[in-house]
């Protein structure tokens, strides 16, 4: 896969028309998960707040529709020295390194407090993303929004990233997460942007609970 040398600067495309059903829905369904889900992401804050030092919430720049980089918010998973924990173990560690070089992700992540393991195997940890959803920055169904040193990894594709919002949920998410390569990650983002409708963005809602569920590929 080539790489691809990027601007700082937001590739444009053609405006779409804001308010089309796919905002509609996300915002009615956003709206309506929030009501519902609110006790649980209290109760979560809570346990956050009780067993780790740091914050509640995880904002981490990403990169979005159009290529800008936007504020993703997660339940804070991760010790406040996060990054020097995976520095730590990626200088002494080549295979935990090799991990790492090969998909951004490791099984057995030094980073990841007790409570995070959970809401990690659980997605719980993407709830705040609603938020998200509600601002406009993601939509339900998407690619998952990446990091600016991801963005090779895409290579020419990577203009079809920035067609759309990115999703909490999508192909990939539903086809075994961590248990598929970046490289076919990559083509499963260009395959939904291509065929991108409210019929293949049902099946992919559908699919998503049973893969939380079964915790399919979830680290």
């Amino acid at each position: 896969m080539t790489s691809l040398s990027v601007s700082p600067r937001p590739i444009s495309f053609r405006p779409a028309q804001e308010w089309d059903w796919i905002r509609c829905s996300d915002m009615v369904l956003a709206l309506a998960a929030l009501a519902i889900l609110l006790p649980l992401m209290l109760m979560v804050a809570l346990a956050i707040r009780l067993t780790s030092k740091g914050p509640v919430f995880f904002i981490h720049k990403r990169i979005g529709r159009n290529g800008q980089t936007f504020g993703c918010c997660k339940f804070r998973t991760m010790a406040v020295d996060a990054d020097r924990r995976l520095a730590d173990l990626l200088e002494r560690d080549p295979q935990a390194r090799a991990e790492w070089q090969s998909s951004q992700k490791l099984l057995k992540d030094p980073r990841i407090t007790a409570v995070g393991h959970f809401l990690r195997r659980s997605s719980i940890d993407e709830l705040p993303q609603l938020y998200n959803i509600l601002n406009g920055t993601m939509s339900w169904v998407g690619p998952r929004p990446i990091v600016q040193n991801e963005v090779h990894r895409y290579g020419h594709h990577f203009s079809h990233y920035c067609r759309v919002r990115p999703g909490i949920t999508g192909l990939w998410q539903v086809s075994g997460r961590s248990n598929v390569s970046y490289r076919r990650r990559v083509a499963m983002d260009v395959v939904y942007i291509r065929r991108r409708n409210v019929v293949l963005n049902s099946v992919i809602m559908a699919r998503t609970l049973p893969a939380v569920l079964l915790q399919r590929g979830s680290c």
